[in-house]
């Protein structure tokens, strides 16, 4: 316990220092809110990744699916790493980090707003981006609770308010460089406790290879050793969860707004590398371990306790050490995403929302103190909402935390990314994303709570999420287009020149060259 107890209080030391050092960065909204646009590769890359990865994986996504797919489960982490980090970086680094400078955009809607020349689209973005992001934080906080409990035996709600009040600390403090520092930091225990991790699991069974062995003899309806198969028993649900928590990360406004601050081509090139490696390293292995599980856990335990109750189940029985190590991993895991989501949430409402509302804009020193207000608010709502849940198993409020990375993503995925590539990109088209991303994951909520019902091809969209999810995300890719040709008219009427940035042209002193005949 002292050990434990501890690494606690170092950890919680080390982020409140750091967010008081970054006051200084933070001194203006661009400063809080995109630290400056100077943040070098190392962070952008740690801040991109541990954003990315968070309790909700470790506890829950690497229990659930490695139960479901067996080992085969690891493809999922190495989506998130080539798809998810790799992909997103060469195809939205560049082109998003001039965009949204020669913009002068600060946050996602407000590039909407400014990209389609629309005030409409910058808070009807802002809106949805605020309500979707409230249940995704909420779901971190739930992460954690089981943990907690094993280590600690600690009340839940202990835990999560001392996690609100610590990561409101430095965020309020420090802003965004506050948070790439601390994200760094997390990152490199991250880094170093999965490995560990994973190490000291696999060794209850033997090692690696005497724990395929065992995998290998797992019985299933489908056919003999198919946990430990190529794809696992289910290759096509398989698919879609790669492709929801791997494509769907370029349409989430914490994830794009990372490139927003890096700070130059070269700091983009070296990032792509380090964010890939980051991801293979941390969400492959979430993902291998959580093959592991049915080693752990039998079927009766996971009926009554829940697909949270896995991996929690699977460390169990690690040392005091290691523990304390899984701990900070998880902490790490989960404060970086959660600064992350406070940060984009509190400055789409103030920048995008309230701002635009008004008839005399806000002042810098009002836009800062409202951040910092919006701050507090967010995380003291999303706190509430997952006591609330973890008290009272609230149906409504769970089944809300699936469908917001399916609204998100569904809704800008799509007008995002053909807004940086492609100049015919209308108003219109992006409306449409907008509506239909939403309407989708409305719907799939009131499926899910047997609101409504589903039948035919409509129970194979809205089997889950996961399915409607995806479909809202691929969906979207073909009617943002599609839309776009019908509806010229409301095409930007100063695209040329936005587009403008990615073609400056540069003059240079030359001189003449000496050559053998000369």
């Amino acid at each position: 316990m002292l050990i434990k107890i501890s690494l606690l209080i170092i950890f919680f030391a080390v982020f409140i220092f750091v967010g008081i050092k970054c006051r200084a960065a933070s001194r203006n909204v661009s400063g809080y809110v995109l630290g400056g646009r100077t943040v070098g590769p190392w962070l952008t890359a740690f801040a991109y990744g541990t954003s990315y990865f968070s309790a909700v994986i470790f506890v829950g996504y690497a229990g659930q699916f490695g139960w479901q797919f067996g080992i085969a489960s690891t493809w999922i982490g190495l989506g998130n790493a080539f798809i998810g980090s790799l992909l997103a970086w060469v195809i939205l680094g560049r082109r998003t980090r001039i965009m949204t400078q020669h913009l002068g955009s600060r946050t996602m809607p407000e590039f909407f707003g400014q990209r389609y020349e629309s005030g409409t689209l910058k808070i009807a973005a802002s809106a949805i981006t605020f309500i979707f992001l409230i249940p995704y934080t909420a779901s971190l906080f739930n992460g954690l609770s089981r943990l907690f409990r094993m280590a600690f035996e600690v009340d839940y709600t202990v835990c999560v308010v001392a996690m609100a009040v610590l990561t409101a600390v430095y965020v309020i403090a420090g802003g965004y460089m506050a948070t790439a520092v601390n994200d760094f930091i997390q990152g490199i225990v991250m880094l170093i406790g999965i490995v560990a991790v994973i190490a000291a699991v696999l060794a209850k069974h033997g090692g690696f290879m005497q724990s395929l062995a065992e995998m290998s003899r797992i019985e299933s309806p489908v056919m003999d050793g198919v946990y430990v198969s190529f794809f696992g028993p289910q290759p096509a649900y398989l698919l879609i969860v790669v492709l929801l928590t791997s494509l769907g990360t370029w349409g989430l406004p914490q994830m794009v707004s990372k490139f927003y601050a890096i700070k130059n081509e070269d700091s983009i090139k070296i990032g792509t590398f380090i964010s890939t490696f980051f991801a293979v390293i941390v969400a492959g292995g979430c993902y291998f371990l959580g093959g592991f599980a049915r080693l752990f856990n039998t079927a009766e335990s996971v009926a009554a306790e829940g697909f949270d109750s896995i991996v929690p189940t699977m460390l169990s029985g690690l040392g005091d050490t290691l523990i304390a190590v899984v701990l900070i991993l998880v902490l790490s895991a989960s404060m970086s995403t959660l600064s992350s989501l406070v940060l984009a949430s509190s400055s789409t409402l103030t920048l995008d929302f309230i701002d635009s509302l008004r008839k005399k804009h806000l002042a810098e020193k009002e836009k800062m103190l409202t951040l910092r207000a919006f701050v507090a608010v967010f995380i003291i709502i999303s706190a509430t909402i997952a006591i609330v849940q973890a008290k009272s198993r609230v149906t409504f409020i769970a089944q809300l935390m699936g469908v917001s990375w399916g609204a998100l993503s569904g809704s800008f995925l799509a007008p995002f990314l053909y807004g940086l590539y492609w100049k015919k990109t209308t108003r219109t088209a992006t409306a449409v994303s907008f509506c239909f991303g939403t309407t989708m994951m409305i719907v799939q909520l009131l499926i899910s709570m047997h609101i409504i019902p589903a039948a035919g091809i409509a129970a194979i969209i809205f089997r889950n999420s996961l399915y409607s999810g995806v479909f809202s995300m691929l969906a979207s890719l073909l009617l943002v287009p599609l839309v776009s040709l019908a509806t010229q008219k409301s095409r930007p009427a100063d695209v040329d020149a936005m587009f403008s940035c990615y073609e400056t042209k540069v003059l240079v002193n030359a001189r003449d060259v000496l050559t053998e005949k000369d």
